[in-house]
């Protein structure tokens, strides 16, 4: 059998996890998850994820993986994807890959440079900096010495910003120079599938997905996490929708502002995603305009990946 791994991206509310599941169903296959805040238990309705139902009917890695406050990094998760891979491989399955999360499919596909030391000293000192000076100085530091790794991370992903700039400290060079000369080898196959959406159409649905959050009941989902004892400040909860309710909880603004700024990010997010995976050329794009073309795709995939070479 041909070590072959379908790898379906795209930004949020594109129609993912259908597709994914459809696709698994007529391969009779397992999914692996790409998507950094599905992996969390209990954060269920703000991360969109599959139902119990979806989730029965089809087995799904890295799903309800972890506790909301256990530590995870990419690197974990190439290691620990892979494995489930060549699990799926002995089984003659064909795995299928999903998820937006740009950093998780590219460290599974290319490999993550991981191989520089750790300076405690130096995390202390700038974990102080960040508690007095907030998320944006440690930002602005690696602005200054590595650009290019600056502007593909945002300010509240500090613990990747911090790396980096350990990465420099110890080196002398920049982390994004040790990860493009870092190139695993693999004898794997990655096809990937991306499902675009006309903007004005894909925001729309945006809108109307965060409505259905806050019917179904993301506030109390939120409320629920918090009373279970787990802080506010913990990473998984640095997503956009809790973050926002949070605030809402602490009195900082209204509800109705907390919805209006939930759509707002989220379509900014899902902006950052569409340019982080329009840099990959080997990704085969599908224009979707309409629900009826998303049910077509899984044929499509079936169709295309049989008349590769």
């Amino acid at each position: 059998m041909e070590r072959k791994v379908i790898v379906i991206v795209g930004p949020t509310c594109s129609g993912k996890t259908k597709v994914s599941i459809d696709l698994a169903t007529k391969l009779n296959t397992e999914i692996i998850s790409a998507d950094s805040r599905q992996i969390y238990k209990y954060l269920n309705i703000g991360t969109a994820k599959p139902s119990e139902k979806e989730l029965k009917k089809i087995k799904h890695h890295f799903i309800d993986y972890l506790l909301p406050d256990q530590d995870y990094n990419v690197s974990k998760y190439e290691y620990d994807a892979l494995e489930v891979i060549e699990k799926l491989f002995s089984e003659n399955k064909l795995p299928i890959v999903t998820g937006g999360s740009g950093l998780y499919v590219r460290a599974l596909i290319d490999g993550i440079f991981d191989a520089v030391d750790t300076d405690e000293e130096f995390r202390k000192e700038f974990n102080a900096k960040r508690e007095k000076f907030g998320n944006q100085y440690l930002y602005d530091e690696l602005k200054k010495v590595d650009p290019y790794s600056a502007s593909n991370m945002l300010p509240q992903n500090w613990k990747r910003v911090m790396r980096a700039l350990e990465v420099y400290h110890l080196t002398g060079k920049p982390i994004s120079e040790f990860q493009a000369e870092y190139k695993r080898n693999s004898n794997i196959n990655f096809i990937q599938i991306g499902i675009e959406w006309p903007r004005e159409i894909l925001y729309s649905n945006i809108n109307e997905r965060v409505d259905k959050m806050i019917n179904n009941g993301f506030l109390d989902e939120v409320k629920h996490i918090l009373e279970m004892g787990y802080s506010k400040n913990i990473n998984a909860l640095n997503t956009v929708g809790y973050k926002e309710l949070i605030s809402y909880l602490e009195n900082e603004i209204s509800f109705e502002r907390a919805i209006e700024l939930i759509k707002r990010n989220t379509r900014r997010y899902a902006k950052r995603q569409f340019t982080w995976f329009r840099k990959d050329n080997r990704i085969k794009w599908i224009k979707v305009n309409s629900e009826e073309r998303l049910e077509e795709i899984p044929d499509y995939i079936i169709n295309y990946i049989s008349n590769l070479k």
